[in-house]
């Protein structure tokens, strides 16, 4: 809640006039608690888990949109029933551990100094976090992962995700939920690291999800903006983990490839990438998925 009655009084104490992203912003959250703020973050995870993997769900099971030649695992789809039910347990999961830990986790976000008043932070102030934050959680993921994979981790918690062998958007989220409260760390470490705006959290949470559900989508699609990112794995690079399946140790980094490439756990994937160019020049030029290299 802003300590401010009036748009006046909230440019007095900025010492300048509201931009207009600051006065929308007074406007909505100048009466709200900021706790009812934070607990935003649900609705947003809830918005874009489901809305985020319908065009892509849809083009699986209708084999529409003209982008099977995308498809990293061409001869393995998801049924509409196994969809269904991999929707249902992330969702049920979601009102069961994520929705109640966001809503007990507040003290914790104000204790780190997450703030909601004015100033509005800068677009380089949101950018640097962000980059910051993708950095954290892409360095700390990458060894909890790597632990998910040792016998014990992978027997008792993380194959409940490798049951999708040939991931889709849906099963971006589906996990043990020790898995889903242990990689919740990762996630806030970053905040933590460095403390800035409600926007910026919102953002980061929505971005955060977002990506997770582009590298579990099944297609590598040439036109995605995240391919002009430095070091980003994308949706081929994440694939071939779960192709491997449980045996995988290579591909553990969640957003970028360099923990990979600095600790050596790399190596099956660009092996494998040699494989398949030299199967795509047998065939002249032809796109080969990852399943067909499997099927040989």
């Amino acid at each position: 809640m802003l300590p401010y009655a009036t748009i006046e009084e909230a440019e007095s104490a900025v010492g300048r006039g509201l931009t207009l992203a600051e006065a929308l912003w007074f406007r909505y959250s100048a009466a709200k608690s900021d706790y009812f703020l934070y607990c935003h973050n649900i609705l947003f995870l809830f918005l874009v888990f489901n809305l985020v993997p319908i065009p892509l769900a849809f083009a699986e099971l209708t084999h529409s949109l003209g982008l099977d030649q995308h498809k990293i695992q061409p001869k393995v789809r998801l049924s509409l029933a196994e969809m269904w039910k991999c929707y249902k347990d992330v969702n049920r999961m979601f009102f069961l551990v994520v929705g109640p830990l966001q809503l007990v986790s507040y003290p914790s976000v104000k204790m780190i100094g997450i703030r909601t008043g004015l100033p509005l932070p800068s677009r380089w102030e949101i950018l640097s976090q962000l980059v910051v934050y993708f950095l954290v959680e892409d360095y700390t993921n990458y060894w909890i992962h790597r632990f998910l994979h040792s016998k014990w981790g992978y027997e008792k918690i993380h194959s409940v995700h490798h049951e999708f062998a040939a991931p889709s958007g849906y099963a971006a989220p589906y996990a043990h939920w020790a898995e889903v409260l242990i990689l919740g760390i990762p996630s806030f470490l970053g905040p933590a690291l460095a403390p800035g705006h409600m926007v910026t959290f919102w953002l980061w949470i929505a971005l955060r999800q977002i990506e997770a559900i582009e590298t579990h989508s099944g297609y590598d699609l040439p036109w995605t903006p995240t391919k002009y990112i430095p070091f980003y794995g994308g949706a081929e690079y994440h694939d071939y983990h779960h192709y491997v399946g449980g045996q995988s140790q290579s591909n553990f980094a969640s957003v970028f490839t360099y923990c990979d490439f600095i600790y050596g756990t790399d190596k099956g994937y660009q092996y494998h990438k040699k494989v398949l160019g030299k199967l795509k020049g047998m065939n002249g030029g032809t796109s080969t998925g990852l399943d067909e290299v499997k099927n040989d």
